[in-house]
């Protein structure tokens, strides 16, 4: 009876990880940094697509609308969120969510986020990471000092 029971913990752990897997959000790495990519979003959603944007905050990073689907044109909560890295203005993650929607209309939402911002700021800048300390200086002879 205890190995049944622990088999059934097991498999209802096992349905639990792939229902939260199965509405993992999708995720683009925006290299335009959070000012272009925060205004290229507001833009898609709003003035591209015309959704109604219902809520909507740059200091806290998210765009809440409703999202209406080309197939059946019914409106959906939707949201963008951009997660700024600590430091320079560099990489942005997107993270879109369409929860009543199947995933693929959140992968073909960042498509287009992704495909307007090549198209109005060129190709993706080149993000460099700072150079590598010099070794420690070895002398003429290659002996350490």
């Amino acid at each position: 009876m205890h190995s049944a029971r622990a088999s059934g913990v097991g498999l209802a752990v096992a349905l639990a990880f792939a229902v939260v897997v199965a509405r993992a959000k999708s995720t683009y790495e925006s290299p335009y940094g959070y000012e272009r990519t925060w205004n290229a979003a507001v833009r898609l959603v709003r003035v591209d697509n015309g959704w109604k944007v219902s809520e909507k905050d740059d200091a806290g990073g998210y765009i809440l609308f409703e999202y209406r689907s080309p197939e059946s044109g019914k409106a959906t909560p939707g949201s963008i969120e951009l997660v700024r890295r600590p430091g320079a203005d560099g990489p942005v993650t997107v993270l879109a969510q369409l929860p009543r929607m199947p995933h693929y209309h959140e992968q073909v939402l960042l498509d287009a986020l992704a495909a307007k911002m090549r198209g109005e700021y060129g190709d993706a800048p080149a993000h460099t990471r700072p150079p590598a300390p010099p070794p420690p200086d070895a002398g003429a002879d290659g002996a350490e000092n």
